[in-house]
């Protein structure tokens, strides 16, 4: 029923083309400046006036109060998870609410940084193997899905561009009455040239990180990370407890003996004074600066951060201002139990970093070999991702996940907004679910307001012909402030909906099926538990394409369990 659905709507929708040229822009721009103005656009659902109160494709994160109702909604088959209680002893960050349908006439643009923070899952993973779920506000769609390798179009050799864009889309691997559009950015590999590096590890040394699953991980991780460097790079060590140490200046990888020495010595005791911890590791990534190299500050901890009369904006503000220096930063989060998520997210974030989580002996040398390279080489700066849709052939949409790396619409091409940065052989993906025009809007319980207020006074770009337009927008990584940005766009026709998500390959249903899962695990209103057949089959059956996969696959039958024990608390 559902694929005879999607063929009926694209066939409506491609006729409608022919016998239509194009959009009467400037009632659609009226209709944008004054919502309240007279307009020929039919509303997607019937009954009260509309607002939005949630955080999407909008250009700040937020719209005014509402609320929708009426017969053209369409119910999910049972009632939506309730938001979840933690399962786990993880901090708690901030509730985040899940990213509201928008009315494509009224804004159609989503704007967004680029993330490829893999953190959230690397959680999720740990929490699951101890027998919990991951606290809800931990769970990010983006994280989830950025996580796996997938087969994207790579750029060629002598691109001018260090990525290339994937649009595809088909009726949703779920059942749902949407279409699920992916986009898809892979970023080209490292250089065979690797630039000299000179790193400093700020290590948490305080009583918190005595477990097994923290300061002896993150000797593994230091250890490691000598055979994956050049012999000509440098390593400092800064330790940070109830006082800071500079246990090691920058000394060449070559030395390993003298590194190695080092690092067995930290043990961990005494309370946390992280943001002192941060100024002093500065201070020796500023004495072995590499210019036109790599200048990286690893922060490893369990996050359990003591600022003494450091406020959390000011210590964000910080890794920012030394990040125009030339030295960025990731978070490395160890063990369980005290982990502040919140904030490790957001100092990776201001430092131009990735954010990982460590939890196992092999994880940490699969990190130290196989992707810390990659979180500090970077292939390019500050991007900038704006999704725009055909208001004539797209009733309203919805961004999957990015909430937090929402960035208003009329920034996009403000060069001084930053972006995201994106390492050497990364990919960055997005997901979002579309109402094709014909279709009704899905609100079930629980679900934000419909978004209808205008939020920009963008012209349209979008070609008469396209269902969707994607712009990426950055720079090179050795650009400087007064360098402008470059911009790639790349465009999905309706004609290139497929009627079947089996025919756009196996990473579709699966990128699919682990957003899914995502939007289950934070308690989303838009996914039901009565999904999890259709993902677990989806998982399954690719559980042999990876290792990575296979251990999604192998751990579904734990994370059932456990959502259906937590269903009945």
């Amino acid at each position: 029923m559902r694929n005879a659905y999607h063929r009926r709507l694209i066939f409506s929708i491609c006729c409608g083309l022919l016998m239509s040229c194009g959009v009467d822009k400037s009632d659609s721009a009226k209709t944008r400046a004054d919502p309240s103005a007279d307009s020929d656009v039919e509303p997607p659902w019937n009954g009260g006036e509309s607002g939005g109160n949630g955080n999407g494709g909008d250009n700040n994160g937020t719209g005014g109060a509402g609320s929708s109702s009426g017969a053209g909604a369409v119910d999910s088959e049972e009632p939506p998870l309730s938001r979840p209680s933690p399962d786990s002893d993880l901090d708690d960050g901030p509730d985040v609410v899940a990213n509201p349908f928008v009315v494509t006439a009224q804004d159609p643009f989503s704007t967004f940084g680029a993330d490829v923070d893999t953190a959230s899952y690397d959680l999720f993973r740990q929490s699951v193997i101890n027998g919990s779920l991951p606290a809800a506000t931990s769970v990010r769609v983006e994280d989830f899905v950025n996580y796996f390798d997938y087969d994207y179009p790579t750029p060629a050799a002598d691109a001018t561009d260090p990525f290339a864009i994937s649009l595809v889309a088909a009726a949703h691997p779920m059942g749902r009455s949407t279409t699920l559009l992916r986009v898809g950015i892979q970023a080209k590999a490292a250089p065979a040239e690797q630039k000299p590096a000179n790193i400093v590890f700020l290590v948490d040394v305080s009583g918190s990180m005595a477990g097994v699953e923290k300061l002896p991980l993150v000797k593994v991780v230091l250890k490691e990370s000598l055979s994956a460097l050049q012999a000509t790079d440098t390593v400092s060590i800064v330790s940070y407890a109830s006082d800071t140490r500079v246990r090691l200046k920058p000394t060449a990888v070559s030395d390993a003996q003298t590194i190695t020495a080092e690092i067995d010595k930290l043990e961990a005791g005494g309370g946390t004074n992280g943001a002192s911890g941060i100024q002093l590791a500065y201070e020796q990534a500023a004495a072995g600066l590499i210019k036109g190299g790599i200048n990286h500050v690893v922060l490893c901890t369990d996050g359990d951060f003591n600022l003494g009369q450091t406020s959390d904006e000011a210590l964000v503000q910080l890794i920012r201002d030394k990040r125009q220096t030339g030295v960025t930063l990731t978070a490395l989060g160890f063990g369980r139990g005290n982990l502040n998520d919140s904030m490790m997210e957001k100092v990776s974030n201001a430092g131009n970093g990735i954010y990982s989580v460590v939890y196992s002996r092999d994880q940490a040398i699969e990190y130290a070999n196989e992707r810390m390279l990659s979180t500090l080489v970077h292939v390019a700066k500050d991007m900038k991702i704006q999704v725009e849709l055909n208001p004539a052939l797209v009733t309203a949409y919805r961004l999957i996940g990015y909430e937090n790396r929402a960035i208003a619409d009329d920034d996009f091409r403000d060069d001084s907004v930053d972006g995201g940065e994106v390492g050497a052989g990364h990919r960055v993906t997005a997901l979002y679910e579309l109402v094709l025009t014909g279709g009704s809007v899905p609100m079930p319980k629980g679900a934000p307001a419909l978004l209808t207020a205008v939020q920009n006074d963008l012209t349209p770009e979008i070609s008469p012909s396209e269902l969707v337009r994607v712009k990426v927008r950055y720079k090179q990584v050795d650009a400087t402030d007064a360098n402008p940005a470059a911009e790639v766009v790349q465009a999905l026709t309706p004609e290139e909906i497929a009627l079947e998500a089996n025919d756009l390959g196996e990473d579709f249903s699966w990128v699919a099926a682990v957003g899914t899962l995502a939007e289950i695990l934070r308690g989303s209103p838009y996914a039901s538990s009565s999904e999890l057949g259709a993902v677990t089959k989806i998982l399954d059956a690719q559980k042999t394409r990876d290792s990575d996969r296979g251990e999604l696959a192998s751990l579904m039958t734990k994370v059932t369990s456990l959502l259906q024990q937590r269903s009945k608390q």
